[in-house]
């Protein structure tokens, strides 16, 4: 994760960019303008479900502004940002808008690892009803940092790709196997495994180059980026129903008309809808991609692998709760309370 000092040396566009951006704010070019440009970056390919549901909130803000809003998606990390860069990136000005994986924001705010806690969600409901529960928390962690909370896009459930079965405990001694956030490592250090945290960008490279063996992730995201050219089973864990978060530059949001600003809201409450129908179904469609690709599933997983797993997890919980204080207590008494 960069520094907002290290965006011009990082970016050597974003500078520019940038200043553009603080100039047609002052002179109050968005409020003025029936028409609005805006860069929206995701570093997932186009075909993900993230990018899907940008894709159709792009869609609905256009119709909702009779095409006075024109947002440009970046997807696949095009602009230069991967999740790790966007907090800063969008807090700043640099891009309006970003679709960012909500654990890679942990350094901000621990409250950003509570949709990865392993083995707390049970399904799409269960982590639905957690957002819904968090949302204002998470709220106002964007509006202190000039940002404002569009919507949310939760991935699959996360499981192990693996070039080998994972089928038991022995299996995850010392595997080397990407996680994408702080929860991730910890559980599988707990549990015996070698855990890298690597962002998205570097998965594929680090399988095809032998620097890790497996990577706990959804089977849409391995399915995505071809993950059978390198693994060959997928254990379908229930690990977490992770979320990544889509955020945008309050200075920007602000410039915008009345109409806009409505526009906007509206067509982001639209995409949090169809972003939570769409990933109902998502795993099925997935498991059928990766039969056509002779990807060996096991889903439920034995025991012996998961109550491990659970095991090594219970302890991350702890933690995570230490670190987020009354705010972490309250959300997880008030989810399990509903339950």
């Amino acid at each position: 994760m960069f520094h907002p000092a290290d965006l011009n040396n990082k970016f050597p566009h974003s500078g520019k960019k940038l200043s553009i951006a603080l100039g047609a704010l002052l002179v109050s070019g968005y409020a003025h303008s029936q028409s609005v440009s805006m860069d929206f970056s995701n570093e997932y390919n186009a075909s993900s479900i993230h990018a899907q549901g940008d894709a159709y909130f792009i869609d609905k803000l256009a119709e909702l502004t009779d095409g006075d809003m024109d947002i440009t998606l970046h997807t696949g990390g095009s602009l230069g940002f991967n999740s790790g860069d966007h907090f800063y990136g969008v807090a700043d000005g640099a891009v309006e808008i970003a679709d960012t994986l909500s654990g890679t924001m942990s350094g901000i705010d621990s409250l950003f690892l509570l949709s990865s806690l392993p083995f707390i969600v049970d399904d799409v409901a269960d982590a639905r009803r957690l957002y819904d529960i968090a949302k204002p928390y998470y709220e106002e962690v964007f509006a202190d940092n000039n940002q404002v909370l569009l919507y949310a896009s939760p991935w699959p459930p996360s499981g192990i790709w693996s070039e080998d079965e994972i089928a038991s405990q022995d299996d995850l001694e010392n595997l080397k196997i990407r996680t994408f956030d702080r929860n991730g490592t910890e559980t599988f250090r707990n549990v015996g495994a070698s855990p890298v945290s690597l962002s998205w960008a570097d998965v594929v490279p680090q399988l095809a180059t032998g620097g890790i063996e497996a990577v706990l992730t959804s089977a849409e995201a391995g399915a995505n980026a071809s993950f059978w050219e390198h693994q060959y089973y997928f254990a379908g864990v229930q690990y977490a129903i992770p979320l990544n978060m889509v955020h945008m530059n309050r200075d920007a949001f602000e410039s915008l008309t009345d109409a806009q600003q409505d526009a906007v809201m509206e067509a982001a409450s639209l995409t949090d809808q169809h972003n939570w129908e769409a990933v109902e179904t998502r795993t099925e469609e997935n498991y059928q991609t990766l039969g056509e690709h002779d990807v060996v599933i096991s889903d439920p997983v034995s025991d012996g692998l998961l109550t491990p797993l659970k095991e090594a997890a219970s302890g991350v919980v702890e933690s995570w709760l230490e670190n987020t204080g009354d705010d972490g207590e309250s959300i997880l008494s008030e989810f399990r309370g509903a339950e």
